[in-house]
């Protein structure tokens, strides 16, 4: 604590680079946090993250395939889930954008970064049910929501097991919505909507 009873809170060191999510970020800052950093910030703030919906398109710009994450939980459980993560101090919602769909789908997968920034659906998560359709255990969490046309080979990284393309009406069926923890089948279903699904 500092001398009038503010907590004081320094950037944890980089661990050494494996990958991308490691790559250090800009001189200065580099956004890093460790796990109790993470923690503290987490109690006390609203986290910014931004999550991503890779799609395929045909040639008149129409999804024909929506890519769905598989990732096993620590229960033992299978769960589908969208590219997601927090946005570091010092980075552009673009870069961390980019740097999530490129850590998630691997560095082949091409993704078609949009124009604008302008997010398909925000959503809001709440550790305690019944403030909106999203929880998140760990936080409350504001997240911008992106669909993103992927063009190239998808092999997935971090924890995720595969990716999963499917057709629009399945990755929207009840079945594969339920596979969504904390809401994100209504995300999904509100992401789509937006181009059109």
């Amino acid at each position: 604590m500092g001398h009038n009873g503010s907590v004081s809170i320094d950037t944890a060191e980089l661990p050494d680079p494996e990958g991308p999510e490691d790559r250090p970020a800009p001189a200065g800052n580099p956004g890093w946090l460790s796990d109790d950093e993470l923690s503290f910030v987490r109690g006390r703030l609203p986290v910014l993250y931004v999550e991503a919906v890779p799609v395929r398109l045909d040639g008149l710009g129409k999804v024909v395939e929506v890519g769905l994450l598989l990732r096993g939980t620590p229960e033992g459980a299978m769960t589908r889930a969208l590219v997601s993560g927090r946005v570091r101090y010092g980075e552009t919602l673009r870069e961390a954008l980019f740097r999530h769909l490129e850590n998630d789908l691997g560095p082949m997968a091409f993704p078609q970064m949009p124009a604008t920034i302008l997010p398909a659906q925000i959503a809001e998560y709440f550790p305690m049910p019944g403030i909106t359709s999203y929880v998140d255990a760990r936080q409350h969490a504001v997240s911008l929501v992106y669909v993103v046309p992927v063009t190239g080979t998808c092999n997935p990284r971090q924890d995720a097991l595969e990716v999963t393309w499917m057709a629009p009406d399945e990755a929207l069926s009840p079945a594969t919505l339920d596979e969504l923890p904390g809401g994100r089948g209504t995300l999904l279903r509100q992401a789509l909507a937006a181009v059109g699904c």
